[in-house]
């Protein structure tokens, strides 16, 4: 995805709220983080309180106490260190394939926002030893599974903290492969944490911001995606000679839908003055002339189906902003005043439902994306929908049964929406109690965020294939009438002259990486180039994060 990685080059973790594409500047992008002033004393502050109720003998939930099902067991103040170490050894048993690095990046911001806001109880030379490891590009090694999402992302989060201690295995700086936890601490020149304290082990790993991460880092690339979505569907549009008129705003002030309003807008602004679409009228003087009442629905109902996304994706959105700024330990610390102390309160802001819920939404408004796209796609090699486009869009229709043109790339593209619908199966659905049933009733937040970013990759993917589709699709009707075997006019109409001026501009970006499909080809390497160019942000560098 295009990273813009000139927004932010140093993002300040305040008491002001942390964005999406701050977020994204540190994950992606390298930006250094740095803490302020008020975040500090926020910082001292809950910890002397911590420091307090060890010494007063409070019996505090994780500081005290034993976790979980132990919570009953009392735990002495000289047994803190080994409580809390243990805590993190014992919770890392992730598997499965590492989380990506920038993943873990955004974990790691995340994690340093929600304990500088001084409701943790944890030492600041812990989240400043976090925050080097930003700045100096050391990056845990986390595997994707383990998590239920409650309490918290607990053993993703472990996997985190592990280098902190000396422990584990890290990424150091831009190498393909983790070394020693330690030993990327040591070259980065990071003092390691010696011991946790009391409630430390508990603060760092007790949270949602594995899902979290994951989740944010999906919407900023779904936000772009839908943008380059409509600039496919209208491409898809004019290679197909549809018509605009389902797009009439009139028609969509009717129903009232923010996202269907925005999309039928967008569809009108990049297909303006095409020579393309289908006549709006029919033309009494050319009775041969192409003319359709109306299309079918995967061009007519784009704005609905798009927009419905749109709204979707918005909403996941709002979500994501509120989470990534939230606190989601346990137990929390409240100051009353300094004479009475601070207290402590067990509750459950660890737990990923809210996450959850949003992320199995993103997952189903991004497969319909790809839904609607295979179906444009399948219209535009089908010689009996395309309005006279040669079948599978074969350049040679003397020798059609010789090529196969792009007639795998929509078997392709279908596979991929198949494999979405399987994905998009809620995983908030579901819940294993854990921990002797006092864990009743977990989210599975962070299996929902990684199934989303599954299907956005796909969708990308099935994207790619359609603008790869239409932009063949559109050479052929711009072609001469230099067929051998029939005029031109005779399936294909009146010759077009111009796409709509955002139509054009996609597909000289396209043609700048892909040549046209004249004689049958490999097409992995051009489906993965037009992948790249959309990822890489150039259809979509108006999009507001």
């Amino acid at each position: 995805m295009g990273d813009h990685c000139d927004h932010h080059k140093t993002v300040v973790i305040s008491n002001q709220k942390l964005t999406l594409k701050e977020l994204v500047s540190v994950a992606k992008c390298y930006a250094t983080v740095t803490l302020s002033a008020d975040a500090i004393e926020h910082i001292n502050d809950s910890r002397c309180a911590v420091d307090r109720m060890v010494a007063d003998g409070e019996i505090v939930y994780g500081i005290t106490t034993g976790f979980g099902s132990l919570a009953s067991e009392a735990i002495s103040p000289k047994d803190a260190h080994e409580l809390q170490h243990n805590l993190i050894v014992s919770h890392a048993c992730g598997v499965g394939a590492p989380l990506p690095k920038e993943t873990v990046r955004a974990m790691m911001l995340l994690r340093a926002k929600s304990l500088s806001q001084g409701r943790s109880g944890i030492r600041l030379i812990v989240i400043e030893t976090l925050l080097k490891m930003l700045n100096k590009k050391v990056t845990p090694l986390v595997p994707e599974k383990g998590s239920l999402g409650s309490s918290g992302d607990l053993c993703p989060l472990s996997h985190m903290v592990l280098p902190l201690l000396g422990l584990g295995k890290a990424y150091f700086e831009d190498e393909s492969e983790p070394i020693d936890g330690k030993e990327a601490m040591q070259r980065a020149g990071i003092d390691i944490i010696q011991s946790l304290e009391a409630k430390e082990g508990l603060a760092l790993n007790n949270g949602t911001q594995c899902m979290t991460a994951v989740g944010a880092l999906a919407v900023y690339e779904a936000l772009h995606l839908l943008e380059a979505a409509e600039k496919s569907a209208a491409l898809s549009l004019e290679a197909l000679n549809g018509r605009v008129d389902a797009f009439d705003p009139r028609i969509h002030a009717l129903r009232s839908q923010e996202g269907q309003i925005i999309s039928a807008s967008r569809m009108l602004k990049h297909t303006a003055d095409s020579t393309f679409l289908n006549s709006t009228k029919p033309d009494r003087n050319a009775p041969e002339k192409p003319f359709r009442v109306q299309d079918a629905y995967a061009l007519r109902c784009i704005p609905q189906v798009h927009g419905a996304s749109r709204d979707a994706i918005n909403y996941v959105r709002q979500i994501i902003d509120k989470e990534i700024n939230a606190v989601t330990d346990n137990p929390l610390i409240f100051p009353i005043d300094e004479w009475d102390g601070a207290e402590a309160i067990s509750g459950g802001n660890f737990h990923g439902q809210p996450v959850a819920l949003a992320m199995d939404f993103l997952g189903i408004a991004l497969s319909e994306l790809a839904n609607i796209s295979e179906r444009r796609l399948e219209r535009m090699v089908n010689g009996s929908l395309s309005n006279g486009l040669p079948a599978y869009l074969t350049a040679d229709e003397e020798k059609a049964g010789l090529h196969s043109g792009f007639m795998i790339v929509q078997y392709a593209a279908a596979a991929l929406v198949s494999e979405n619908k399987i994905l998009a199966h809620p995983a908030s659905v579901d819940s294993i109690p854990s921990s002797n049933n006092q864990e009743d009733h977990v989210s599975m937040g962070t299996i929902a965020a990684r199934k989303a970013a599954e299907i956005l990759e796909n969708v990308w993917q099935v994207i790619a294939m359609e603008l790869l589709t239409a932009a063949q699709a559109v050479d052929l009707r711009l072609m001469k009438a230099d067929w051998k075997t029939k005029p031109k006019a005779q399936w294909l109409g009146e010759t077009p002259t111009r796409l709509g001026e955002e139509s054009q501009k996609v597909y000289d970006k396209i043609r700048a990486k892909v040549g046209p499909m004249m004689l049958d080809r490999v097409v992995e390497p051009d489906i993965a180039a037009v992948a790249e160019l959309l990822k890489s942000g150039a259809f979509t560098t108006e999009v507001e994060v």
